[in-house]
């Protein structure tokens, strides 16, 4: 019996027009918690960010729950926020990315455990971040601000999905020893190597003494396939990166607008 399900958020729980968790997700959500599967929110975001949806799925501050934030960088139980696991990376692997990132048409975000600093911010990028995470613009062409403070990871943004391949094609002396992912199709994410959604994954699999066959994973971008290839089920929506279905154990036939979790919980747990 499955035990555990690691849930991306954005394109894959929530709605894609309101950020929302729809009535028939948060309905098979509290089944499955009924027959004592946990749900956990995996996500690229922060913990900062998904408390509105711990409060639609009735996950806040409860006990023996938890959340795998920055892509696996790090792992927090819901009760008082307790963090459990935190890798960041080092302050000067982040001044290199900002400072190679100015050189190319980008935004960047920088990240660290409570705040996302925007540089170079569209007036697109604002308006797809809305209502998904508070941000901080800055227009300093250095990080100095930052420094003293833990960095997760940082993050360059464009909406041309062939330019940040390119990006990431002639960074990759740069970032040959770090974990480079791609998400909601206009991001190019730098973790800290080993640091991904899979190791995430297995990490709080180990400390809940869960077997990762008892696991199910479900996504629908490149930062979601580590979990997927490493869950006992792999689940991509209906809206998943085309070339990653093939890696996925099932595809379901709805999208994240059209309640896809659902659609996983009554055909795997119920």
């Amino acid at each position: 019996m499955y035990q555990l399900i690691a849930c991306d958020l954005d394109e894959t729980l929530l709605q894609t027009w309101d950020k929302k968790v729809s009535q028939k997700n948060r309905d098979a959500i509290k089944k499955a918690r009924e027959k004592g599967v946990r749900f956990v929110v995996t996500t690229g975001r922060g913990y900062e960010t998904v408390d509105g949806t711990l409060e639609e799925i009735g996950l806040k501050d409860q006990e023996g729950q938890y959340v795998i934030s920055f892509n696996g960088g790090a792992i927090t139980e819901n009760a008082g926020r307790r963090l459990m696991h935190f890798e960041g990376i080092p302050f000067s692997r982040a001044e290199e990315l900002f400072a190679r990132g100015m050189t190319y048409d980008v935004g960047i975000h920088v990240y660290t455990k409570d705040t996302v600093y925007v540089y170079n911010l569209s007036e697109n990028e604002r308006t797809f971040l809305q209502g998904r995470m508070a941000i901080e613009p800055f227009s300093d062409c250095n990080l100095d601000f930052l420094k003293g403070q833990d960095i997760v990871k940082c993050i360059y943004v464009n909406t041309d999905f062939s330019y940040l391949k390119k990006i990431e094609s002639e960074l990759s002396e740069l970032v040959s020893d770090m974990e480079v992912s791609f998400s909601s199709n206009r991001y190019i994410e730098f973790n800290k190597q080993g640091v991904n959604k899979g190791n995430g994954l297995r990490r709080l699999a180990e400390l809940l003494d869960i077997d990762m066959k008892d696991t199910i994973a479900v996504g629908d971008n490149y930062n979601d396939l580590s979990m997927i290839r490493a869950a006992g089920l792999g689940v991509g929506v209906a809206n998943t990166v085309e070339e990653m279905k093939a890696e996925c154990d099932y595809v379901t036939a709805a999208t994240c607008d059209q309640s896809a979790i659902a659609e996983v919980v009554e055909k795997f747990v119920l």
